[in-house]
């Protein structure tokens, strides 16, 4: 799928970054400073209860797994940051089913998952050396569980994308809805989204089979290779997400995922395809999920959304503006639905929409942007009149967009 300008950025961070090349896996070495021995290098899966303590930087040296039974518990202000390395190498903390993660950051002290080639230390907000547009450094946070999910053939568990499927800890998916994963609180993730091989990346967050219990509130993406925020079938709910500069959409949808996404701000960036694709079910277990309350931040490459194969859910209160025209733009900066699936659930009221709002690009109107009907429930606004959309107040202080100002016009 991706990208070449991201590999050039990041191997021109690579060489920049430090005084030794990065072969695979291998432990770079530190920049001098009274910071270096709070750092502590992870080589290992995690196979009984574990501390990553306030003021450390830990180094995912590979493919680092929770194992089922172990909680991983990240005190607040720790730093996690993935070695630089693509296919079998691609660093990721993945969370397994039956483990969890306790990652509860506050608004004064978030948990900042990102790359060893970022010179970020406990403490700081914004990367001393780093774009937030650059990606694909490393892999990403994956949490995987017991919950439904609607797959091919039916089967009750798959292996997640973005692992080898000889890692039995990538399996996910069940029959308990209300399994827990943990808690994710106040957490940064960037410059994500390794290869690990022809079209296969890892998202910022990946979230396959995650149950109700599991809490996730106050994350953002920044900067992943491939989607910011993926859901596979569960039932989690999320609130307060911030997605900027994905690499190819920013909130991705599959495998029937059944819970709720309540404020978001999408920042699209420049090799952003949808902020939204929403997939349908791939088995007989028909299930719909809910976005709500989110402000989306469009440009002359992005795609309001994709709806396909399917898809199902309420979609409501979510204001779009900065897109395109789609006449001049091959259909980018619009509203689609795709496939005969998707217009049957729509018709059938299996996927709605309510209260969608858009600044459209000068002299375009809401049926050029918003097709197949869906521009019955869309009203044209004037900059800044949106009566809808995210809450940005919750993003203050310890994300990078807000930040960095990325939010004025929210």
């Amino acid at each position: 799928m991706k990208k070449l300008n991201s590999l050039f950025f990041a191997f021109a961070a690579i060489v920049i970054g430090f005084t030794s090349c990065i072969e695979g896996n291998d432990k770079p070495t530190p920049n001098p400073g009274p910071e270096e021995n709070d750092d502590v290098l992870v080589t290992s899966n995690i196979s009984s209860n574990t501390t990553w303590e306030t003021g450390k930087t830990y180094i995912l040296g590979g493919r680092i797994s929770v194992t089922s039974g172990n909680t991983l518990t990240i005190q607040p202000g720790v730093v996690v940051k993935g070695e630089v390395g693509t296919g079998s190498n691609a660093t990721a903390l993945i969370i397994a089913r039956g483990a969890k993660i306790d990652a509860q950051g506050t608004a004064s002290s978030p948990i900042i998952f990102t790359t060893v080639a970022d010179e970020i230390e406990p403490g700081q907000i914004v990367s001393p050396n780093l774009e937030p547009n650059l990606s694909g450094l490393w892999g990403g946070l994956i949490v995987l569980g017991n919950a439904k999910g609607s797959f091919a053939g039916d089967v009750t568990e798959i292996q997640i994308e973005g692992i080898p499927p000889s890692d039995t800890n990538g399996l996910y998916g069940g029959s308990d809805d209300e399994d827990n994963s943990g808690v994710l609180k106040y957490i940064s993730i960037r410059h994500g989204g390794a290869n690990i091989g022809e079209g296969n990346e890892i998202n910022g967050l990946t979230l396959g089979g995650v149950g109700s219990q599991t809490v996730i509130e106050n994350v953002e993406v920044i900067g992943n290779q491939d989607d910011g925020i993926e859901w596979f079938g569960g039932t989690v709910n999320v609130k307060n997400a911030l997605i900027w500069n994905a690499g190819d959409d920013a909130l991705d949808t599959d495998q029937a995922w059944a819970g709720t996404l309540d404020n978001f701000i999408v920042i699209t960036g420049g090799e952003t395809d949808h902020a939204l694709e929403i997939d349908g079910p791939e088995g007989s277990y028909n299930a719909g999920h809910t976005l709500k309350n989110g402000s989306i931040k469009g440009n002359d490459v992005s795609e309001f959304g994709d709806f396909r194969d399917g898809a199902r859910g309420t979609f409501e209160n979510i204001y779009f503006f900065g897109f395109a025209d789609p006449t001049t733009t091959d259909g980018r900066g619009d509203l689609s639905l795709s496939g005969d699936k998707t217009l049957a659930t729509f018709a059938d009221g299996s996927l709605k929409f309510m209260n969608l709002e858009a600044t459209l690009a000068e002299g375009v109107d809401l049926e050029t942007v918003f097709k197949a009907g869906t521009v019955d429930y869309a009203t044209a606004v004037a900059a800044g009149a949106n009566t809808v959309g995210a809450d940005k107040s919750v993003f203050t202080a310890w994300s990078w967009a807000e930040v960095a100002g990325e939010l004025a016009d929210f």
